[in-house]
Protein backbone atom coordinates (compact mmCIF):
# COMPACT_ATOMS: atom_id res chain seq x y z
CA UNK A 1 0.00 0.00 0.00
CA UNK A 2 1.42 3.37 -1.01
CA UNK A 3 0.58 6.78 0.42
CA UNK A 4 -1.40 7.75 -2.69
CA UNK A 5 -4.73 6.40 -1.41
CA UNK A 6 -7.76 8.02 -3.05
CA UNK A 7 -10.49 9.20 -0.63
CA UNK A 8 -13.55 6.98 -0.62
CA UNK A 9 -17.17 7.90 -1.17
CA UNK A 10 -18.49 10.11 1.58
CA UNK A 11 -15.04 11.32 2.61
CA UNK A 12 -14.22 15.01 2.42
CA UNK A 13 -10.76 15.44 0.89
CA UNK A 14 -10.63 19.21 0.78
CA UNK A 15 -12.01 21.00 3.83
CA UNK A 16 -9.59 23.27 5.75
CA UNK A 17 -8.53 22.84 9.39
CA UNK A 18 -7.23 24.49 12.53
CA UNK A 19 -9.85 27.16 13.08
CA UNK A 20 -8.41 29.19 10.22
CA UNK A 21 -11.60 28.97 8.23
CA UNK A 22 -15.26 28.83 9.15
CA UNK A 23 -18.30 28.91 6.88
CA UNK A 24 -20.47 31.97 6.37
CA UNK A 25 -23.54 31.99 8.63
CA UNK A 26 -26.92 31.58 7.04
CA UNK A 27 -25.71 29.94 3.84
CA UNK A 28 -27.00 26.48 2.97
CA UNK A 29 -24.10 24.12 2.40
CA UNK A 30 -23.82 21.02 0.22
CA UNK A 31 -22.64 17.68 1.53
CA UNK A 32 -18.87 17.68 2.29
CA UNK A 33 -17.89 15.57 -0.71
CA UNK A 34 -19.74 17.96 -3.09
CA UNK A 35 -17.76 21.06 -2.13
CA UNK A 36 -14.72 22.24 -4.05
CA UNK A 37 -11.57 23.33 -2.24
CA UNK A 38 -12.15 26.94 -3.30
CA UNK A 39 -15.76 26.92 -2.04
CA UNK A 40 -14.70 25.47 1.29
CA UNK A 41 -11.90 28.01 1.67
CA UNK A 42 -14.20 30.94 0.83
CA UNK A 43 -17.05 29.81 3.05
CA UNK A 44 -14.93 28.82 6.01
CA UNK A 45 -12.81 31.98 5.94
CA UNK A 46 -15.98 34.07 6.19
CA UNK A 47 -16.58 32.72 9.68
CA UNK A 48 -13.99 35.12 11.03
CA UNK A 49 -16.31 38.11 10.53
CA UNK A 50 -18.24 39.59 13.42
CA UNK A 51 -21.70 38.05 13.48
CA UNK A 52 -24.66 40.37 14.10
CA UNK A 53 -27.28 39.37 16.63
CA UNK A 54 -29.76 38.43 13.91
CA UNK A 55 -27.31 35.80 12.66
CA UNK A 56 -27.55 33.74 15.84
CA UNK A 57 -30.26 31.47 14.49
CA UNK A 58 -28.21 30.84 11.39
CA UNK A 59 -25.23 30.16 13.64
CA UNK A 60 -27.22 27.58 15.57
CA UNK A 61 -28.29 26.01 12.29
CA UNK A 62 -24.67 25.87 11.19
CA UNK A 63 -23.69 24.09 14.41
CA UNK A 64 -26.47 21.60 13.82
CA UNK A 65 -25.14 21.11 10.28
CA UNK A 66 -21.65 20.44 11.59
CA UNK A 67 -22.98 17.93 14.09
CA UNK A 68 -24.87 16.12 11.35
CA UNK A 69 -21.80 16.05 9.11
CA UNK A 70 -19.76 14.67 12.01
CA UNK A 71 -22.30 11.97 12.73
CA UNK A 72 -22.49 10.97 9.07
CA UNK A 73 -18.77 11.00 8.28
CA UNK A 74 -17.60 9.43 11.55
CA UNK A 75 -20.44 6.92 11.95
CA UNK A 76 -18.84 3.73 13.36
CA UNK A 77 -20.93 1.43 11.16
CA UNK A 78 -19.94 3.37 8.05
CA UNK A 79 -16.27 3.15 9.06
CA UNK A 80 -16.57 -0.59 9.71
CA UNK A 81 -17.82 -1.00 6.16
CA UNK A 82 -14.81 0.98 4.90
CA UNK A 83 -12.51 -1.26 6.93
CA UNK A 84 -14.08 -4.42 5.49
CA UNK A 85 -13.79 -2.99 1.96
CA UNK A 86 -10.14 -2.05 2.51
CA UNK A 87 -9.30 -5.52 3.78
CA UNK A 88 -11.01 -7.20 0.85
CA UNK A 89 -9.20 -4.98 -1.64
CA UNK A 90 -5.81 -5.64 -0.05
CA UNK A 91 -6.27 -9.30 0.85
CA UNK A 92 -5.92 -8.71 4.58
CA UNK A 93 -7.32 -11.03 7.24
CA UNK A 94 -10.05 -9.67 9.50
CA UNK A 95 -7.73 -9.05 12.45
CA UNK A 96 -4.88 -7.42 10.49
CA UNK A 97 -3.96 -4.02 11.89
CA UNK A 98 -0.19 -3.67 11.88
CA UNK A 99 2.72 -5.72 10.66
CA UNK A 100 5.41 -7.05 13.00
CA UNK A 101 8.51 -4.92 12.81
CA UNK A 102 12.15 -5.46 13.48
CA UNK A 103 13.31 -4.19 16.82
CA UNK A 104 11.16 -5.76 19.49
CA UNK A 105 12.04 -5.68 23.17
CA UNK A 106 15.62 -6.00 24.27
CA UNK A 107 14.81 -9.15 26.27
CA UNK A 108 16.68 -7.98 29.32
CA UNK A 109 20.12 -7.84 27.71
CA UNK A 110 22.00 -4.91 29.28
CA UNK A 111 25.57 -3.77 29.79
CA UNK A 112 26.77 -6.91 31.52
CA UNK A 113 26.04 -9.03 28.43
CA UNK A 114 29.23 -9.16 26.32
CA UNK A 115 27.81 -10.75 23.18
CA UNK A 116 28.28 -8.88 19.91
CA UNK A 117 25.86 -5.98 19.45
CA UNK A 118 23.69 -5.38 16.41
CA UNK A 119 24.96 -1.80 16.25
CA UNK A 120 27.69 0.15 17.98
CA UNK A 121 27.95 3.93 17.69
CA UNK A 122 31.11 5.68 18.89
CA UNK A 123 31.58 9.41 19.22
CA UNK A 124 33.28 12.17 21.16
CA UNK A 125 29.99 14.02 21.69
CA UNK A 126 27.11 11.81 22.79
CA UNK A 127 24.02 13.07 24.61
CA UNK A 128 24.10 11.93 28.24
CA UNK A 129 21.07 13.67 29.70
CA UNK A 130 22.20 17.13 30.81
CA UNK A 131 25.65 16.96 29.17
CA UNK A 132 27.60 15.51 26.25
CA UNK A 133 30.52 13.12 26.66
CA UNK A 134 32.69 10.65 24.70
CA UNK A 135 30.72 7.40 24.66
CA UNK A 136 30.06 4.11 22.90
CA UNK A 137 26.46 3.00 22.52
CA UNK A 138 25.62 -0.69 22.11
CA UNK A 139 22.29 -1.67 20.54
CA UNK A 140 20.60 -5.07 20.53
CA UNK A 141 17.09 -5.93 19.34
CA UNK A 142 16.26 -2.27 18.84
CA UNK A 143 17.14 -1.14 22.36
CA UNK A 144 20.15 0.55 23.94
CA UNK A 145 21.77 -2.13 26.08
CA UNK A 146 25.21 -0.62 26.69
CA UNK A 147 26.53 2.90 27.31
CA UNK A 148 30.28 2.89 27.90
CA UNK A 149 33.15 5.40 27.83
CA UNK A 150 34.75 5.90 24.44
CA UNK A 151 37.51 3.32 24.07
CA UNK A 152 35.60 0.49 25.72
CA UNK A 153 35.85 -1.48 22.49
CA UNK A 154 32.25 -2.63 22.14
CA UNK A 155 31.92 -5.02 19.19
CA UNK A 156 29.05 -4.80 16.76
CA UNK A 157 27.90 -6.29 13.47
CA UNK A 158 27.59 -2.67 12.35
CA UNK A 159 29.84 0.05 13.75
CA UNK A 160 29.29 3.77 13.19
CA UNK A 161 32.16 6.12 14.01
CA UNK A 162 31.02 9.72 14.35
CA UNK A 163 33.05 12.41 12.62
CA UNK A 164 34.71 15.11 14.68
CA UNK A 165 31.92 17.58 13.89
CA UNK A 166 29.05 15.18 14.70
CA UNK A 167 26.99 14.76 17.85
CA UNK A 168 24.75 11.82 18.73
CA UNK A 169 21.29 12.87 19.92
CA UNK A 170 18.19 10.93 20.94
CA UNK A 171 15.55 10.97 18.23
CA UNK A 172 13.14 13.87 18.51
CA UNK A 173 9.56 13.26 19.63
CA UNK A 174 6.96 15.38 17.82
CA UNK A 175 3.58 15.04 19.50
CA UNK A 176 1.74 17.46 17.18
CA UNK A 177 1.62 16.31 13.55
CA UNK A 178 -1.29 16.38 11.08
CA UNK A 179 -0.70 13.50 8.65
CA UNK A 180 -4.21 13.67 7.11
CA UNK A 181 -4.42 10.10 5.80
CA UNK A 182 -6.91 8.66 4.90
CA UNK A 183 -9.14 11.19 3.23
CA UNK A 184 -6.80 14.13 2.55
CA UNK A 185 -3.64 12.34 1.48
CA UNK A 186 -3.00 14.93 -1.22
CA UNK A 187 -2.21 17.30 1.68
CA UNK A 188 0.15 14.83 3.37
CA UNK A 189 0.30 11.08 4.03
CA UNK A 190 2.08 8.63 6.30
CA UNK A 191 4.91 7.92 3.85
CA UNK A 192 5.70 11.55 2.99
CA UNK A 193 5.25 12.83 6.56
CA UNK A 194 7.40 10.17 8.18
CA UNK A 195 10.13 10.54 5.56
CA UNK A 196 10.21 14.25 6.37
CA UNK A 197 10.28 13.43 10.08
CA UNK A 198 13.24 11.09 9.70
CA UNK A 199 15.13 13.61 7.56
CA UNK A 200 14.70 16.13 10.36
CA UNK A 201 15.79 13.80 13.16
CA UNK A 202 12.25 13.07 14.39
CA UNK A 203 11.90 9.36 15.20
CA UNK A 204 8.46 9.38 16.87
CA UNK A 205 5.36 11.30 15.78
CA UNK A 206 1.89 11.40 17.30
CA UNK A 207 -0.78 11.98 14.67
CA UNK A 208 -3.63 14.40 15.29
CA UNK A 209 -7.21 13.08 15.11
CA UNK A 210 -8.53 15.56 12.53
CA UNK A 211 -7.93 16.35 8.87
CA UNK A 212 -8.07 12.66 8.17
CA UNK A 213 -11.50 11.40 7.13
CA UNK A 214 -13.01 9.92 9.22
CA UNK A 215 -11.69 11.76 12.26
CA UNK A 216 -10.21 9.59 15.00
CA UNK A 217 -13.21 9.88 17.32
CA UNK A 218 -14.11 6.20 17.78
CA UNK A 219 -12.33 2.85 17.69
CA UNK A 220 -13.31 1.91 14.12
CA UNK A 221 -11.87 5.21 12.84
CA UNK A 222 -8.64 4.51 14.73
CA UNK A 223 -8.47 1.01 13.27
CA UNK A 224 -9.09 2.38 9.78
CA UNK A 225 -6.30 4.92 10.13
CA UNK A 226 -3.88 2.25 11.35
CA UNK A 227 -4.57 0.21 8.22
CA UNK A 228 -3.25 3.07 6.09
CA UNK A 229 -0.24 3.67 8.35
CA UNK A 230 0.84 0.07 8.86
CA UNK A 231 3.18 -0.28 5.86
CA UNK A 232 3.98 3.39 5.25
CA UNK A 233 5.76 4.57 8.41
CA UNK A 234 9.48 5.38 8.28
CA UNK A 235 9.44 6.35 11.99
CA UNK A 236 7.33 5.21 14.93
CA UNK A 237 3.77 6.56 14.85
CA UNK A 238 1.18 6.87 17.61
CA UNK A 239 -2.25 8.46 17.62
CA UNK A 240 -4.33 10.99 19.52
CA UNK A 241 -8.07 10.53 19.85
CA UNK A 242 -10.58 13.30 19.32
CA UNK A 243 -13.07 14.80 21.78
CA UNK A 244 -16.13 16.18 19.99
CA UNK A 245 -19.78 16.68 20.95
CA UNK A 246 -21.50 13.34 21.36
CA UNK A 247 -18.47 11.02 21.47
CA UNK A 248 -17.93 10.91 25.22
CA UNK A 249 -19.03 7.23 25.32
CA UNK A 250 -16.18 6.42 22.91
CA UNK A 251 -13.37 7.98 24.95
CA UNK A 252 -12.67 5.04 27.26
CA UNK A 253 -12.68 2.60 24.32
CA UNK A 254 -10.17 4.74 22.44
CA UNK A 255 -8.02 5.00 25.56
CA UNK A 256 -8.06 1.22 25.99
CA UNK A 257 -7.08 0.83 22.32
CA UNK A 258 -3.94 2.89 22.87
CA UNK A 259 -4.50 6.54 22.00
CA UNK A 260 -2.22 8.90 23.92
CA UNK A 261 -4.97 11.32 24.93
CA UNK A 262 -7.69 13.44 23.38
CA UNK A 263 -7.72 16.65 21.39
CA UNK A 264 -10.51 19.21 21.49
CA UNK A 265 -11.09 22.67 20.05
CA UNK A 266 -12.76 25.61 21.76
CA UNK A 267 -13.73 27.13 18.42
CA UNK A 268 -14.59 25.77 14.99
CA UNK A 269 -11.83 23.36 14.00
CA UNK A 270 -12.08 24.26 10.34
CA UNK A 271 -13.54 20.88 9.31
CA UNK A 272 -17.19 20.15 9.95
CA UNK A 273 -16.61 16.51 10.82
CA UNK A 274 -14.65 17.60 13.91
CA UNK A 275 -16.95 20.00 15.85
CA UNK A 276 -15.64 21.97 18.80
CA UNK A 277 -16.56 21.68 22.47
CA UNK A 278 -17.99 24.54 24.45
CA UNK A 279 -16.20 25.21 27.75
CA UNK A 280 -18.86 23.42 29.80
CA UNK A 281 -18.62 20.39 27.51
CA UNK A 282 -14.85 20.42 27.84
CA UNK A 283 -15.22 20.36 31.62
CA UNK A 284 -17.55 17.36 31.33
CA UNK A 285 -15.05 15.55 29.12
CA UNK A 286 -12.17 16.43 31.44
CA UNK A 287 -14.07 14.85 34.31
CA UNK A 288 -14.66 11.76 32.18
CA UNK A 289 -11.03 11.23 31.13
CA UNK A 290 -9.84 11.82 34.69
CA UNK A 291 -11.53 8.53 35.62
CA UNK A 292 -8.95 6.68 33.50
CA UNK A 293 -6.07 9.18 33.85
CA UNK A 294 -5.91 10.34 30.26
CA UNK A 295 -4.78 13.72 28.91
CA UNK A 296 -6.81 16.46 27.21
CA UNK A 297 -4.89 18.57 24.70
CA UNK A 298 -6.65 21.78 23.72
CA UNK A 299 -6.62 24.19 20.79
CA UNK A 300 -7.28 27.20 22.97
CA UNK A 301 -8.76 30.16 21.13
CA UNK A 302 -12.05 31.75 22.16
CA UNK A 303 -14.64 31.86 19.37
CA UNK A 304 -16.42 34.89 20.83
CA UNK A 305 -13.27 37.01 20.72
CA UNK A 306 -12.53 35.96 17.17
CA UNK A 307 -16.13 36.56 16.06
CA UNK A 308 -15.76 40.16 17.22
CA UNK A 309 -12.36 40.71 15.65
CA UNK A 310 -11.85 42.41 12.26
CA UNK A 311 -12.24 40.42 9.05
CA UNK A 312 -8.89 39.03 7.83
CA UNK A 313 -9.40 39.49 4.08
CA UNK A 314 -6.66 40.83 1.83
CA UNK A 315 -2.94 40.39 1.36
CA UNK A 316 -1.78 42.49 4.34
CA UNK A 317 -0.56 40.26 7.17
CA UNK A 318 -1.39 42.82 9.86
CA UNK A 319 -5.07 42.48 9.00
CA UNK A 320 -4.92 38.75 9.52
CA UNK A 321 -3.02 39.21 12.79
CA UNK A 322 -5.78 41.50 14.10
CA UNK A 323 -8.35 38.84 13.23
CA UNK A 324 -6.72 36.37 15.67
CA UNK A 325 -6.01 38.57 18.72
CA UNK A 326 -3.99 37.46 21.73
CA UNK A 327 -7.09 37.95 23.81
CA UNK A 328 -8.74 35.02 22.05
CA UNK A 329 -5.97 32.75 23.29
CA UNK A 330 -5.87 34.31 26.73
CA UNK A 331 -9.60 33.82 27.33
CA UNK A 332 -9.54 30.21 26.17
CA UNK A 333 -6.43 29.33 28.16
CA UNK A 334 -8.05 30.81 31.26
CA UNK A 335 -11.01 28.48 30.67
CA UNK A 336 -8.73 25.46 30.34
CA UNK A 337 -6.88 26.37 33.53
CA UNK A 338 -10.02 26.77 35.60
CA UNK A 339 -11.75 23.67 34.24
CA UNK A 340 -8.55 21.72 34.93
CA UNK A 341 -8.55 23.15 38.45
CA UNK A 342 -12.20 22.21 39.06
CA UNK A 343 -11.92 18.66 37.72
CA UNK A 344 -8.40 17.76 38.81
CA UNK A 345 -7.78 16.35 35.33
CA UNK A 346 -4.63 16.46 33.20
CA UNK A 347 -4.53 19.05 30.41
CA UNK A 348 -2.18 20.49 27.84
CA UNK A 349 -2.22 23.77 25.86
CA UNK A 350 -1.38 23.35 22.20
CA UNK A 351 0.73 25.72 20.05
CA UNK A 352 0.97 28.71 22.42
CA UNK A 353 1.54 31.93 20.52
CA UNK A 354 0.38 34.58 23.02
CA UNK A 355 3.04 35.47 25.57
CA UNK A 356 0.32 37.27 27.56
CA UNK A 357 -0.86 33.88 28.82
CA UNK A 358 2.48 32.97 30.43
CA UNK A 359 1.84 34.52 33.86
CA UNK A 360 -1.44 32.67 34.40
CA UNK A 361 0.10 29.41 33.17
CA UNK A 362 2.99 29.87 35.59
CA UNK A 363 0.51 30.52 38.41
CA UNK A 364 -1.48 27.40 37.50
CA UNK A 365 1.67 25.32 37.70
CA UNK A 366 2.64 26.84 41.04
CA UNK A 367 -0.85 25.96 42.27
CA UNK A 368 -0.14 22.33 41.47
CA UNK A 369 -2.38 21.90 38.43
CA UNK A 370 -1.36 19.09 36.08
CA UNK A 371 -1.13 21.34 33.04
CA UNK A 372 1.59 21.66 30.43
CA UNK A 373 2.10 23.87 27.39
CA UNK A 374 3.89 23.65 24.08
CA UNK A 375 4.97 26.15 21.48
CA UNK A 376 6.23 25.73 17.92
CA UNK A 377 9.27 26.68 15.83
CA UNK A 378 7.32 29.28 13.83
CA UNK A 379 6.43 31.24 16.98
CA UNK A 380 10.06 31.17 18.11
CA UNK A 381 11.73 32.05 14.80
CA UNK A 382 9.35 34.12 12.65
CA UNK A 383 8.16 37.71 13.16
CA UNK A 384 4.91 39.37 12.13
CA UNK A 385 6.85 42.49 11.19
CA UNK A 386 8.77 40.53 8.54
CA UNK A 387 5.88 38.74 6.81
CA UNK A 388 5.65 40.09 3.23
CA UNK A 389 2.32 41.09 1.75
CA UNK A 390 0.55 38.09 0.27
CA UNK A 391 2.99 35.57 1.78
CA UNK A 392 0.33 33.06 2.81
CA UNK A 393 2.96 30.40 3.54
CA UNK A 394 3.31 32.23 6.88
CA UNK A 395 -0.37 31.88 7.80
CA UNK A 396 -1.14 29.67 10.79
CA UNK A 397 -3.64 29.71 13.62
CA UNK A 398 -2.89 31.05 16.19
CA UNK A 399 -0.73 33.43 14.17
CA UNK A 400 2.94 34.35 14.20
CA UNK A 401 3.12 37.51 16.35
CA UNK A 402 5.42 40.47 16.94
CA UNK A 403 9.06 40.52 18.01
CA UNK A 404 8.33 41.44 21.63
CA UNK A 405 5.95 38.51 21.90
CA UNK A 406 8.58 36.15 20.48
CA UNK A 407 11.19 37.25 23.00
CA UNK A 408 8.80 36.59 25.88
CA UNK A 409 8.05 33.10 24.53
CA UNK A 410 11.76 32.35 24.63
CA UNK A 411 11.87 33.58 28.23
CA UNK A 412 8.95 31.26 29.00
CA UNK A 413 10.83 28.33 27.53
CA UNK A 414 14.00 29.06 29.43
CA UNK A 415 12.23 29.52 32.78
CA UNK A 416 10.16 26.35 32.27
CA UNK A 417 6.69 27.86 31.93
CA UNK A 418 6.59 26.44 28.39
CA UNK A 419 7.38 22.74 28.59
CA UNK A 420 8.44 21.78 25.08
CA UNK A 421 8.53 22.51 21.34
CA UNK A 422 6.69 20.57 18.62
CA UNK A 423 5.99 21.31 14.98
CA UNK A 424 2.18 21.55 14.59
CA UNK A 425 2.95 20.35 11.07
CA UNK A 426 -0.29 21.32 9.33
CA UNK A 427 0.16 21.02 5.57
CA UNK A 428 -2.24 21.59 2.70
CA UNK A 429 -2.20 21.58 -1.07
CA UNK A 430 -0.73 24.62 -2.81
CA UNK A 431 -4.10 25.80 -4.12
CA UNK A 432 -5.50 26.03 -0.59
CA UNK A 433 -2.69 28.44 0.27
CA UNK A 434 -4.20 30.82 -2.33
CA UNK A 435 -0.74 31.58 -3.70
CA UNK A 436 -2.12 33.31 -6.80
CA UNK A 437 -3.98 35.98 -4.81
CA UNK A 438 -2.16 35.92 -1.46
CA UNK A 439 -5.39 36.52 0.45
CA UNK A 440 -4.87 35.78 4.15
CA UNK A 441 -8.63 35.59 4.64
CA UNK A 442 -8.95 32.69 2.21
CA UNK A 443 -5.65 30.81 2.49
CA UNK A 444 -5.35 27.67 4.56
CA UNK A 445 -3.80 28.27 7.98
CA UNK A 446 -0.94 25.91 8.68
CA UNK A 447 2.87 25.72 8.54
CA UNK A 448 4.79 22.72 7.21
CA UNK A 449 8.00 22.40 9.21
CA UNK A 450 8.32 18.79 10.33
CA UNK A 451 11.66 18.31 8.58
CA UNK A 452 13.16 21.63 9.70
CA UNK A 453 12.31 21.95 13.39
CA UNK A 454 15.64 20.89 14.92
CA UNK A 455 17.70 23.14 12.64
CA UNK A 456 15.31 26.07 13.12
CA UNK A 457 15.40 25.89 16.90
CA UNK A 458 19.14 25.20 17.10
CA UNK A 459 19.88 28.17 14.83
CA UNK A 460 17.88 30.50 17.07
CA UNK A 461 18.97 28.89 20.35
CA UNK A 462 22.71 29.11 19.74
CA UNK A 463 22.33 32.80 18.81
CA UNK A 464 20.86 33.27 22.28
CA UNK A 465 23.54 31.27 24.06
CA UNK A 466 21.25 28.29 24.70
CA UNK A 467 23.09 24.98 24.49
CA UNK A 468 22.15 21.93 22.45
CA UNK A 469 21.26 19.98 25.59
CA UNK A 470 18.34 22.32 26.30
CA UNK A 471 17.12 21.91 22.73
CA UNK A 472 17.15 18.12 23.16
CA UNK A 473 15.21 18.48 26.39
CA UNK A 474 12.57 20.67 24.72
CA UNK A 475 12.22 18.61 21.54
CA UNK A 476 12.75 15.05 22.74
CA UNK A 477 12.83 14.35 26.47
CA UNK A 478 9.91 16.47 27.67
CA UNK A 479 7.40 15.70 24.92
CA UNK A 480 8.14 12.00 25.40
CA UNK A 481 7.54 12.32 29.13
CA UNK A 482 4.24 14.16 28.76
CA UNK A 483 2.92 11.68 26.22
CA UNK A 484 3.93 8.75 28.42
CA UNK A 485 6.52 7.38 26.00
CA UNK A 486 8.66 5.61 28.55
CA UNK A 487 11.34 4.33 26.14
CA UNK A 488 11.73 7.50 24.04
CA UNK A 489 13.53 10.79 24.49
CA UNK A 490 16.89 9.73 25.96
CA UNK A 491 20.05 7.81 25.13
CA UNK A 492 19.96 5.51 28.15
CA UNK A 493 19.86 1.82 29.02
CA UNK A 494 16.58 0.18 28.09
CA UNK A 495 15.46 3.01 25.80
CA UNK A 496 14.68 2.52 22.12
CA UNK A 497 17.74 3.01 19.95
CA UNK A 498 16.31 6.08 18.21
CA UNK A 499 19.48 7.92 17.28
CA UNK A 500 20.27 11.09 15.35
CA UNK A 501 23.67 12.01 13.96
CA UNK A 502 23.67 15.80 14.03
CA UNK A 503 26.31 18.20 12.67
CA UNK A 504 25.68 21.34 14.69
CA UNK A 505 27.94 23.61 12.59
CA UNK A 506 26.89 22.36 9.16
CA UNK A 507 24.94 25.18 7.49
CA UNK A 508 22.44 24.95 4.64
CA UNK A 509 19.82 27.03 2.86
CA UNK A 510 16.22 25.82 2.87
CA UNK A 511 14.92 24.68 -0.51
CA UNK A 512 11.25 23.69 -0.35
CA UNK A 513 11.64 21.54 -3.45
CA UNK A 514 14.12 19.29 -1.65
CA UNK A 515 11.99 18.67 1.44
CA UNK A 516 10.13 15.38 1.84
CA UNK A 517 6.84 17.13 2.66
CA UNK A 518 4.27 16.35 0.00
CA UNK A 519 3.64 19.98 -1.00
CA UNK A 520 6.68 22.20 -1.64
CA UNK A 521 5.83 25.28 0.37
CA UNK A 522 7.43 26.70 3.50
CA UNK A 523 7.81 30.14 5.08
CA UNK A 524 11.48 29.27 5.53
CA UNK A 525 12.27 29.16 1.81
CA UNK A 526 15.77 30.58 1.26
CA UNK A 527 16.55 30.83 4.98
CA UNK A 528 20.09 29.92 6.08
CA UNK A 529 20.10 27.48 9.00
CA UNK A 530 22.72 25.91 11.24
CA UNK A 531 22.74 22.22 12.03
CA UNK A 532 22.10 19.35 9.68
CA UNK A 533 20.78 15.86 10.41
CA UNK A 534 23.12 13.44 8.65
CA UNK A 535 21.72 10.06 9.70
CA UNK A 536 18.67 8.85 11.59
CA UNK A 537 18.22 5.44 13.24
CA UNK A 538 14.86 4.11 14.40
CA UNK A 539 15.17 1.23 16.89
CA UNK A 540 18.76 0.71 15.81
CA UNK A 541 18.18 0.61 12.06
CA UNK A 542 19.21 3.40 9.70
CA UNK A 543 16.36 5.04 7.84
CA UNK A 544 17.02 4.55 4.12
CA UNK A 545 13.91 6.49 2.95
CA UNK A 546 12.97 3.55 0.73
CA UNK A 547 11.85 0.79 3.10
CA UNK A 548 9.42 1.88 5.84
CA UNK A 549 10.33 0.12 9.10
CA UNK A 550 8.59 2.32 11.66
CA UNK A 551 6.16 0.77 14.11
CA UNK A 552 2.68 1.77 15.15
CA UNK A 553 2.81 2.40 18.88
CA UNK A 554 0.17 2.44 21.60
CA UNK A 555 -0.01 4.21 24.92
CA UNK A 556 1.70 2.09 27.55
CA UNK A 557 3.60 -0.07 25.07
CA UNK A 558 6.59 2.15 24.34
Amino acid sequence: MTDQQTPRDGENPEAPEDGAHRAAPGRARPAPHEESAAEIARENSARSVTEPAEAREADAAEQAHQQQVSEDVNDPERVRRLIAEYRREHGLPEDAVESPRAGADAKGAFAGDHREFDLVVRGRSVSCGDHFAPREIGVRDGRIVAVEPLGAGLRGREVVELAEDETLLPGLVDTHVHINEPGRTEWEGFASATRAAAAGGVTTVLDMPLNSVPATVNVPALEYKRLFARNNAFVDVGFWGGAIPGNKPHLRELHDDGVFGFKCFLLHSGVDEFPHLEADEMEEYLAEIKTFDSLMIVHAEDSRAIDRAPHPEGDVYENFLKSRPRGAENLAIAEVIERTRWTGARSHILHLSSSDALPMLATAKRDGLDITVETCPHYLTLLAEEVPNGATAFKCCPPVREVGNRELLWEGLIDGTIDFIVSDHSPSTLDLKDLENGDFGVAWGGVSSLQLGLSLIWTEARRRGVDLGRVVEWMSTRPAQRAGLRTKGKLALGYDADLVVFAADDAFVVDAGKLHHRNPITPYQGKALSGRVRRTFVRGRAVDFETPRGRLIRRGES
